[in-house]
């Protein structure tokens, strides 16, 4: 392994040589899988509860999955720095597979959660897998570019997962919604091992199992309340109360003994930086509203606009669109200056304003107008994707790379469960008062399908039921989306304190910029030891 200076790796980087993009690509590649499994199965489901029945427990395929996903976040980063990042990464996605593989097997809804869990325990390593290997190979100074085209194989996913869902389903049956990882995955294997080559690692010191479990515990309380809150459980119920209770107390707990462990699982040093505090912060925010939008615009169009199952993701494409373009060009502005403040900004003020604006959409709102609207939105948040994790890995030393990358993701994790049960909650109180004044007792049925109701079912609907459901849902996403904006002006808050610490490689100032706790001081002045 030859050692280069960070001026070299730079050069290296802008002149992308073959193993790079080959390894690039085998990281967009694993990205791709893990954000398209959720859209993808989503599409699946309908086709899955009819084959294998229990449709009682159809909401813990994906729960099960994103618990485990952001239960194992931590832990993944962790071991990436303690052992080294190509090993864990390469482990992370063969449990993937063999989630994926045993899905496709499963022979009734039980045997799919569980395997769809082992999946989730291989999506969390993949995602933190990749933030963190660009973080060790690229210099900040271009790791915004590289992180560009992360986020927009994430737009990418989110726009073909429900396409590519319903064609898979359609033409050779739901199974190979799972099937489909396993080449795509072997493939990324392969150039993974054959080009990727980094230090190996051996701490000396032991996994922090306790503050493992205590984080698990929480995160896992967490992701319950939201899931369950509201849905399964009324928001006061005992159970609920329960699980607070206990999240809150494994959480204080973990808290307690990261600051007695000898290899904590999240050092809290790394929040003593305000850069990595305001960008967790931050993260969480995109999440929430991200994954909201998502899940409440496809209802809107097909409920109010009329539009099909499939034609409301392809509606989406002027949110995921501008997002794509965004974050595209926020890596390349980031590269080629240095400078990265604008953009969390920027992107806190658009994301408000396109929030509000869907908020105020009704029933006459046109498809024109909501997508002008969408485009807002996408704006801001291709603003902020990736320069959260980009400042947040700029915040810490190289050694809590990988800690630093898993904690953005699992903010940003929590920040979508909160989302969607919180603005979930309010949508549905606000439809089914509008159709309790509206449609009184006949438009109950209608109600308890708000999720389901599709645009031939609505039409199949007498005039006044269906007047009054379409007003209704207009009620519930003006609501959600209103709330979305209140939340997204923290964002904008908090993007206003953000401190510009220089990136690596911005310029001859940039290695000798003291980083008053916000920068990478060490790897600030450490030659970088890494090549692929």
């Amino acid at each position: 392994m030859a050692e280069k200076t960070e001026a070299a790796a730079g050069a290296d980087a802008g002149k992308q040589p073959r193993s790079v993009r080959v390894v690039l690509l085998a990281l967009m590649i694993a990205m791709m899988l893990a954000m398209l499994d959720n859209m993808i199965i989503g599409t699946a489901m309908p086709t899955i509860v009819g084959e294998l029945g229990g449709l009682e427990h159809l909401s813990w395929v994906v729960t099960a999955y994103t618990l485990a996903t952001a239960a194992s976040t931590p832990l993944w980063g962790k071991l990436g720095d303690m052992y080294g990042r190509k090993g864990s990464f390469m482990t992370s996605i063969v449990i993937f597979l063999v989630g994926s593989a045993l899905s496709g097997m499963a022979q009734d809804m039980g045997q799919l959660i569980g395997f769809r869990a082992i999946q989730g325990l291989g999506a969390g390593g993949l995602m933190v897998g990749v933030m963190a290997i660009i973080g060790d190979l690229i210099p900040p100074r271009e790791r915004g570019k590289y992180q560009g085209m992360i986020a927009g194989v994430m737009a990418l996913s989110m726009i073909g997962g429900p396409l590519v869902g319903g064609t898979i389903t359609d033409h050779w049956g739901w199974r190979w919604s799972f099937y489909i990882n396993i080449p795509l995955g072997v493939i990324a294997l392969i150039a993974i091992s054959a080009v990727l080559h980094l230090p190996k690692k051996r701490s000396e010191a032991r996994i922090d199992y306790l503050g493992a479990a205590l984080l698990t515990i929480g995160i896992t309380a967490i992701v319950l309340v939201t899931t369950w809150g509201g849905t399964e459980y009324a928001w006061t119920s005992a159970r609920i109360m329960e699980l607070i209770g206990i999240g809150v107390a494994a959480l204080v707990g973990f808290v307690f003994w990261q600051t007695r462990a000898a290899e904590p699982i999240l050092p809290l040093h790394i929040f003593r930086s305000r850069n990595f505090t305001l960008m967790s912060v931050i993260g969480f925010i995109v999440g929430f509203v991200m994954f909201g939008a998502t899940l409440f615009l496809p209802l809107y169009q097909q409920s109010v606009q009329g539009a099909s199952a499939t034609n409301s993701g392809l509606l989406l494409l002027p949110m995921l669109g501008a997002m794509l373009v965004t974050s595209m060009v926020a890596g390349r502005v980031t590269t080629s200056t240095g400078r990265y403040k604008i953009f969390p900004v920027a992107g806190g003020a658009l994301m408000t304003v396109g929030l509000y604006l869907l908020s105020t959409m009704d029933t006459d709102t046109t498809r024109f107008t909501s997508g002008l609207y969408m485009a807002v939105v996408g704006l801001g948040m291709g603003c902020l994707m990736q320069i959260t994790m980009l400042v947040a890995q700029n915040s810490v030393e190289m050694k809590d790379m990988g800690v630093a990358s898993s904690s953005t993701t699992l903010f940003r994790t929590l920040g979508s469960s909160f989302g969607v049960a919180i603005m979930g909650a309010l949508f549905n109180n606000r439809v089914q008062d509008v159709m309790a004044e509206r449609a009184a007792g006949s438009g109950a049925k209608a109600t308890e399908q708000s999720a389901t109701l599709t645009a031939d079912a609505l039409n199949a609907l007498p005039a006044a039921i269906r007047d009054a459901y379409q007003h209704a849902v207009s009620a519930g996403t003006h609501t959600a989306f209103l709330l979305g904006s209140a939340v997204a002006v923290l964002a904008l808050v908090a993007s206003v304190f953000v401190k510009e610490v220089p990136l690596k490689g911005a310029g001859p100032k940039a290695a000798d910029a003291p980083a008053d706790g916000d920068g990478d001081p060490a790897a600030a002045k450490t030659p970088v030891t890494e090549t692929v």
